[in-house]
């Protein structure tokens, strides 16, 4: 990777029917619990290309060799990495480490927040300039959509408790600790629930949601 000020990391899963979106399928079924996923996850590739921050990486599991990546970095001229292996804070401390080797400033987003615009990512990064170690764009399910960071290290994402509504809290416990100085933006919503599918129809985000073939060029 080249050596910039600002990277920003997007987690993202292979589509397939069945395994995204697990919580979805009782209610609306495997395939459009993919599609669904699929739409949102080049909602927010779009998201993070127009934010124009710096160079794009997703971050891929459990392979970026699907034709779903290779077309989206051909498309959205964004870089490819494999996910290690681990729960997701093994994960998340792995690609920070990874970034902030070539990268002054790191931001960590999901894909499946469509509420998060370009707008949210650019004052994560100046909210990062300010000299705050961390930024957190928290979700209202008691996580977070969004994280930056200017240093890093695997206490701050060891011994969480992923997927459930202590996250966010937990993290700050450990910033706590840290002595580290952070900063939180607006929360934002994801869509985790079948009522969150409801929620998406009604605030009118579907309606920004892309196929393949749209979108600006990222960085290299």
């Amino acid at each position: 990777m080249e050596r910039v000020e600002h990277r920003l990391i997007i987690f993202v899963k292979t589509p397939i029917p069945g395994k995204v979106k697990t919580r979805l399928i009782s209610a609306i079924g495997e395939e459009a619990a993919s599609a669904l996923y699929e739409k949102m996850a080049l909602h927010c590739i779009t998201e993070g290309v127009e934010a124009d921050i710096g160079p794009v990486d997703l971050w891929c599991t459990p392979s970026s060799n699907h034709p779903f990546f290779i077309k989206c970095a051909q498309i959205f001229r964004v870089n490819l990495h494999h996910q290690i292996e681990g729960d997701l804070g093994q994960r998340m401390a792995h690609a920070f480490s990874k970034t902030l080797k070539v990268a002054s400033y790191a931001l960590l987003m999901g894909s499946d927040c469509p509420s998060l615009t370009r707008s949210d990512i650019r004052a994560a990064k100046a909210t990062l300039e300010k000299q705050n170690d961390a930024v957190i764009i928290p979700a209202e399910d008691g996580g977070y959509v969004l994280l930056g960071l200017r240093r890093n290290t695997p206490e701050l994402f060891s011994g969480i408790s992923w997927g459930t509504g202590a996250v966010l809290e937990e993290t700050r416990q450990r910033l706590g600790r840290l002595g580290w100085n952070w900063h939180e933006l607006p929360e934002k919503w994801d869509v985790d629930r079948p009522e969150d599918v409801g929620r998406l129809k009604r605030d009118g985000l579907g309606i920004k949601f892309l196929t393949m073939g749209g979108g600006k060029r990222g960085s290299e």
